[in-house]
């Protein structure tokens, strides 16, 4: 990969990387705007227009309602079951200003105009072809609103103790990720692509998921162990020929030692754009 923010306008693979096993799940619904989308709660106001695109399970979708009540808030996936799940945690949660339907970032289903506020988070990392999708984005965008991003960057994530199985992870998870038609150091490049998408005016700020205590590393550190070997990454690993089982049960067992070490520190740094333009 090179660090031109130019991405092809066609790929021969996307895929998402994670899929939605129930470990995946168990810490999508641990977001929420103020640990995911801090950066634009300046931006919020009661009775703006918003469009959440790959919402998940929803719960930031929820979260945003809440926030710009009465103003409506669209959630679209590419997953028909994770939409039903988000649609049923709004219908749960009494939150009547959002709805849900499965979408395609490349072909948004509405008009010119149509939105104050389009919000992506962990989603441009996982597509094929940023630049078209910001452009989709950007068409959808109502005069003077923003587009609001945030997506990990996997070239910074740090971690101790070094354990040689989280290093084979992550060497494993970046093979799978750019497999599967993606970036996983995606949050250093949204400014660059916003940019070539045609927004003028683009802020950048940065942030970081830390997880440290033991409730924290229990609660990450056994979500990703069920996630290197019953998970979506765990199939497309073996699929790419990047690992095989037994590869995947190591780093599992080096997920759970990294868990139990009272010394153990994980931080996940992420690049935010807010864009107008």
């Amino acid at each position: 990969m090179t660090d031109s923010p130019e991405r092809p306008e066609t790929a021969p693979r996307e895929h998402y990387t994670h899929g939605h096993h129930e470990s995946v799940l168990r810490s999508h619904t641990w977001r929420t705007v103020a640990n995911s989308a801090a950066y634009l709660i300046p931006h919020l106001a009661a009775g703006l227009t918003l469009l959440d695109v790959g919402c998940g399970p929803g719960t930031i979708t929820v979260d945003l309602a809440r926030r710009i009540a009465p103003g409506r808030v669209v959630g679209i996936d590419a997953s028909a079951e994770i939409i039903e799940h988000a649609a049923g945690l709004a219908f749960d949660e009494g939150v009547r200003n959002a709805s849900f339907q499965v979408g395609d970032v490349y072909s948004l289903g509405f008009a010119d105009d149509s939105f104050d506020i389009v919000h992506a988070h962990q989603v441009i990392q996982h597509v094929a072809n940023p630049v078209a999708a910001m452009r989709e984005i950007r068409r959808v965008l109502r005069p003077g609103g923003i587009f609001a991003a945030r997506d990990v960057d996997y070239g910074g994530v740090m971690y101790y103790p070094r354990l040689q199985g989280l290093s084979e992870w992550m060497t494993v998870y970046r093979d799978v990720h750019y497999w599967n038609g993606g970036d996983p150091d995606a949050g250093r490049a949204l400014k660059a692509w916003a940019r070539l998408a045609g927004f003028s005016d683009v802020e950048s700020s940065a942030s970081i998921w830390c997880f440290a205590n033991a409730i924290e590393r229990e609660w990450w550190g056994e979500s990703w162990a069920v996630r290197a070997t019953e998970s979506s990454f765990a199939t497309h690993a073996i699929e790419a020929g990047v690992a095989d089982f037994a590869d995947l049960q190591a780093m599992a067992a080096a997920w759970r030692q990294w868990a139990a070490d009272p010394d153990g520190w994980f931080g996940m740094p992420h690049g935010e754009i807010i864009a107008r333009g």
